[in-house]
């Protein structure tokens, strides 16, 4: 099968994502192309994945770079070339231009999935509202919808969107790049007595009530670091004027060496947002064999057998989450069960995720052919 993914901002997350169906489409043997922007972070993904870069994207669009119609007009020749036209196409993130795009691909009747990350806008996000219209752009447009939480699915099925037309997957890629994952030597899986918040310090994170409920644990017990904060960010922007000392703030973009470290020695992940919709962080928890302490926001909590692979608590409820740090922290036993059952979960929808994607690329190519 000829599959071309489309991602046409730089935003590195949407990159890891959007890699991994790559990487394991051209794996399986499968003809995969990416159009996208000069500014793609190239070590996410495999050499089998053919790589066209028709725009320098700084955005996704809604800023000032979104007028830039030579460059639209670059993309739409990229997405079908007359030498070899794709069996189907999967838009994979978020870029002003997508529902655009959508339609005119359903003109020339090629079949596309777009994924649906976040239905709702994250809190302080710019263009929250402009985001919605865009939502609602991309489900009338979209062939096939793929969202990562059965919340969503639900929501665009009561809002009259056929059952046909949504999948639902969990959302499983790793943080690592193409080499990294390729070179991960076997784990050393340890489980120290400290919790790691991994990724990008932003409000909507809960960032700085996680570091109110670690001012709150016993700075003696079981270690003097408790906590670790792991990502690139600004503290004093997010109301943080100084950290306990049982919180650690490493305030960098973490490479995948130190981010495996991390991950193999931490007793539990803890994601305390104040808002989500669904988070990878978790499959990478359970991947490393670590349970994960989450709120009840988004679809977080559907990624969590509660006591068996983590916990979950009250978006901002600060009391609560650090009850459950001291409880969680002063039973390295039951981490490191929970942390075994975490990973049977992970290999389990591995499996199920990859055949999920395989069905729905072939029927929405059916459908494509039938109307």
């Amino acid at each position: 099968m000829r599959i071309l993914y489309v991602l046409l901002s730089p935003t590195f997350g949407m990159h890891q994502y959007t890699a991994d169906l790559a990487n394991r489409m051209a794996a399986a043997g499968h003809d995969v192309h990416l159009v996208t922007t000069t500014r793609a972070p190239r070590d996410r993904y495999s050499p089998r994945v053919q790589m066209h870069t028709p725009i320098d994207a700084r955005s996704t669009g809604f800023a000032p770079d979104g007028l830039n119609l030579p460059a639209l007009r670059r993309v739409l020749r990229a997405l079908t070339p007359a030498s070899s036209p794709p069996r189907l196409v999967h838009f994979t993130g978020v870029h002003l231009w997508n529902p655009l795009l959508l339609r005119w691909l359903r003109w020339r009747r090629v079949p596309t999935v777009h994924t649906l990350h976040d239905l709702d806008p994250h809190l302080g996000v710019r263009f929250g509202r402009l985001i919605r219209l865009w939502n609602r752009a991309v489900v009338a447009s979209a062939g096939q919808l793929l969202v990562h939480g059965q919340v969503y699915r639900q929501r665009l099925l009561q809002q009259g969107t056929p059952a046909g037309r949504v999948t639902y997957t969990p959302l499983l890629h790793l943080f690592l790049s193409d080499a990294g994952f390729a070179n991960l030597a076997p784990l050393n899986i340890q489980s120290e007595q400290w919790a790691l918040f991994f990724g990008r310090l932003e409000r909507y994170k809960g960032v700085a009530e996680l570091v109110t409920a670690g001012v709150r644990l016993p700075s003696s017990y079981p270690h003097r670091c408790q906590i670790v904060l792991a990502g690139p960010g600004s503290l004093p922007d997010l109301g943080v004027a100084a950290l306990p000392p049982n919180v650690e703030l490493r305030n960098r973009l973490i490479d995948d060496q130190e981010g495996v470290d991390l991950f193999a020695r931490c007793g539990l992940v803890v994601l305390p947002y104040l808002d989500a919709t669904q988070s990878a962080l978790i499959a990478s928890a359970y991947y490393f064999h670590k349970p994960v302490l989450v709120t009840n926001a988004g679809a977080l909590a559907e990624y969590v057998v509660e006591g068996q692979t983590g916990w979950v608590v009250p978006p901002g409820d600060v009391d609560a989450l650090a009850a459950c740090l001291l409880d969680a922290l002063g039973e390295p036993e039951r981490l490191q069960r929970m942390g075994g059952a975490a990973r049977a979960w992970y290999d389990r929808q591995r499996t199920l995720e990859w055949e999920t994607l395989l069905a729905m690329y072939q029927a929405t190519m059916e459908r494509t052919q039938r109307e």
